[in-house]
C-alpha cells in the first residue's frame, strides 16, 4: 500500500498527518503471517522514483520494512514537512537547492560515514554541487529539465523556452508547467536570456508578465504522468516542463515524444537521500542508503528509472547505450548552458513566490 499526498492547505495537512498514521498502522497490521520485522522506515519520496525490488530485496536481507509516502512537488514537499509532526518521516529526498535550508532549521542529521562506506562509489561533483551537500545528504540521482513534446501534433518543431512560454496558437490549453516556483520561473526566466538566479526585480517583472500571458495556454499546474494514462500520450497535452528520466518514460508509451534541453540551456538538478535529525532509526536509515549505493543496486536503479547514477562504480554494469544516451547523460554543451538552482535573497524569494501564485490562481 502507498499513500500519496497530493493537497496542500490547513486540512488537507492535518490529512496528511493522520494518513501517514493510517499508512504505518496499515502496513504493520498486514504483514505475512510468520514475518519479522525488526524496523520499519518511512521514505518521504517522489511517486515511482524508487524500484520495489530493491526494497524487497533489503527487507529480506535486513528484516527492515521500507514504506514510501509521496510529495507531487518540491514546493508541497516543503510545505507539508514545515506544517506536519516530522517524527512519523525518517528518510527525506531533498532537491539540493533546499538542503542547505533544510540544514538550517535543523531537520537533518549529518551523514554517518561509518555507515555508508559505499560513499566512496560517488562522483565528488555530485556530492560537492550544493552547500551543506557534503555533511547532510548522499547524492540520489541527477539530471535536467527540459520540454517533452509531441513532435507529430506542433507546427514547429520546438527548440527554445521562448517557444513554450510564448507559445503559438495550436499550443492554447495544451501546455503543462510543473507546479515548483523556482523551476517554472527559473526557465521563464532563462527564455528571456536571464539567469534562473536572478535576483533583479525587472527582470524577474518580465518573467512574470510572460507568464501571465502564457497562462490561456496551459492546461494545468501539476506534474505530468509519465505512463500510459498521460494526457501527452493521449494528446490532450502537447507540451509539458519534464524531468529527464520521466520523460523517457512516457516515450515508451508513444513514439512520437521527444525531449530537449532548449537552446538557452536548463536546470541541472540533484536529489539527494536524507535522514531526519529526529527520526528514531537513524542507523537503519543510512543503511538502506549505503544499501542503495552498492554499485549494482545503483546500477539497477539508474536502468530502472532512467536517470544518471552520481555513483561512479556503477558505470561497469551499465550499457554503453545508457551511457551514451544524451538526455541521460547530457552533453558538455547542454550543462555549461544549464545551471544549478542557487540560494536566493529573501526578497527575490518572496517576489517569485508572489509570482506563481498570481500565475497558478485559478481566479
Amino acid at each position: 500500500m502507498a499513500l500519496q499526498i497530493l493537497q496542500t492547505g490547513k486540512f488537507q495537512r492535518l490529512i496528511a498527518i493522520l494518513g501517514i498514521s493510517i499508512f504505518c498502522t496499515y502496513s504493520l497490521a498486514n504483514e505475512l503471517p510468520g514475518e519479522k520485522i525488526q524496523e520499519s522506515l518511512v521514505m518521504f519520496n517522489w511517486s515511482d522514483y524508487m524500484d520495489p525490488k530493491l526494497i524487497t530485496q533489503f527487507k529480506q536481507e535486513t528484516k527492515i520494512e521500507v514504506r514510501e509516502v509521496y510529495y507531487e512537488s518540491d514546493d508541497q514537499r516543503d510545505d507539508i514537512l514545515l506544517n506536519m509532526d516530522r517524527a512519523y518521516i525518517d528518510i527525506i529526498v531533498i532537491n539540493g537547492a533546499m538542503l542547505n535550508s533544510y540544514r538550517k532549521r535543523g531537520w537533518l542529521a549529518p551523514v554517518n560515514d561509518q555507515l555508508i562506506p559505499n560513499r566512496r562509489n560517488l562522483n565528488p561533483r555530485w556530492q560537492e554541487a550544493f552547500i551543506g551537500a557534503k555533511d547532510y545528504g548522499i547524492p540520489y540521482f541527477w539530471g535536467t529539465l527540459g520540454i517533452a513534446y509531441r513532435s507529430d501534433l506542433v507546427k514547429e518543431q520546438i527548440t527554445s523556452w521562448r517557444q513554450f512560454f510564448q507559445p503559438n496558437d495550436n499550443l492554447r490549453g495544451k501546455i503543462v508547467l510543473i507546479n515548483t516556483t523556482r523551476d517554472v520561473v527559473g526557465m521563464a526566466l532563462k527564455s528571456l536570456g536571464y539567469s534562473a538566479n536572478s535576483s533583479d526585480s525587472k527582470e524577474l517583472s518580465e518573467a512574470g508578465d510572460i507568464l501571465l500571458q502564457q497562462k490561456p495556454f496551459v492546461h494545468e499546474y501539476s506534474y505530468l504522468a509519465t505512463d500510459e494514462t498521460s494526457s501527452l500520450v493521449s494528446g490532450d497535452v502537447i507540451a509539458a516542463m519534464l524531468y529527464n528520466g520521466d520523460a523517457l518514460t512516457v516515450q515508451e508509451h508513444h513514439e512520437a515524444i521527444k525531449y530537449l534541453v532548449p537552446e538557452e540551456g536548463g536546470n541541472i538538478w540533484v536529489d539527494y537521500l536524507t535522514v531526519s535529525s529526529i527520526s528514531k532509526h537513524k542507523d537503519a536509515a543510512w543503511q538502506f542508503i549505503n544499501f542503495l549505493h552498492r554499485p549494482e543496486n545503483a546500477a539497477q536503479l539508474a536502468k530502472t528509472l532512467y536517470f544518471a547514477t552520481p555513483n561512479k562504480a556503477a558505470e561497469q554494469y551499465l550499457s554503453q547505450e545508457f551511457l551514451n544516451d544524451d538526455t541521460i547523460y547530457p552533453s558538455k554543451e547542454i550543462l555549461q548552458k544549464s545551471e544549478f538552482h542557487q540560494p536566493l535573497p529573501a526578497r527575490a524569494i518572496n517576489i517569485q513566490n508572489t509570482i506563481f501564485s498570481r500565475v497558478t490562481n485559478p481566479n
